[in-house]
């Protein structure tokens, strides 16, 4: 089944705030590949903006039949535990135009990979779902769907599709409280992770190549949020 828009979740809705990402040139500054970025020092996004048509994008253009499938699929794997996809997650991932928006633009080799639905650990009936993975799989980015309604994008530098099998397997799984603690609420809504996953690729291309004049109007006006240099980060 489809979901209307989603409840969103206040900064942190149960677990830590925080981004993870890589610089902005000497505006932000990574001392490696990924850095930890307090959620509060980010350029603040206006919420009206994202309706999930994501015209910031063109839109996502015709569904693939293929993707559908599969995320029907996915949705009817969730229906079973009373969740639902976000439609704007739908919309997005079946999309020709956006199918593949943050992979293209991911300056870390980031790559789509949608998993199962995947147990929280040390919150029962909320699940995630996969969506994003870096290459080398030091950060992974979840959907995180509860039974209130509430949805919400968190990251982790674990691979919860990884620990489910092997807890699934009778593996030495760790245990929830500490899986839990690894991680980090990052957006209210898939739509607002994805702008800013897709802003800050592309801010990264222009200060290390042609420079912020060729950026738009709006992600000039993110960039001009930081200084010329800012305060080191936390490494996740």
């Amino acid at each position: 089944m489809l979901a209307e828009r989603p409840v969103t979740t206040e900064p942190g809705a149960g677990f830590e705030a925080g981004w993870c990402a890589t610089d902005l040139g000497e505006h932000r500054p990574c001392e490696y590949t990924y850095e930890y970025y307090a959620y509060e020092s980010l350029p603040p996004l206006d919420s009206a903006r994202f309706t999930g048509d994501f015209a910031w994008l063109g839109g996502p253009g015709a569904a693939s039949p293929e993707r559908s499938a599969a995320l029907a699929a996915l949705d009817g794997a969730l229906a079973a535990h009373g969740l639902a996809l976000p439609a704007e997650f739908i919309a997005f991932q079946a999309g020709e135009r956006t199918h593949h928006a943050l992979d293209e633009v991911s300056v870390t080799a980031c790559w789509t990979s949608v998993s199962e639905p995947l147990p929280c650990p040390g919150e029962p009936g909320t699940f995630l779902v996969r969506f994003l993975r870096d290459q080398q799989d030091c950060v992974h980015w979840y959907l995180c769907l509860r039974p209130s309604g509430e949805t919400c994008v968190v990251w982790s530098p674990v691979d919860f599709a990884y620990e489910y099998e092997r807890g699934r397997e009778g593996g030495a799984a760790h245990g929830a409280a500490e899986l839990r603690a690894e991680i980090r609420w990052c957006a209210p809504a898939f739509e607002e992770f994805a702008y800013r996953f897709w802003a800050e690729n592309r801010i990264w291309h222009a200060v290390h190549g042609g420079g912020p004049a060729e950026l738009d109007p709006p992600l000039r006006d993110y960039l001009g949020h930081y200084g010329p240099t800012a305060a080191s980060p936390h490494t996740p």
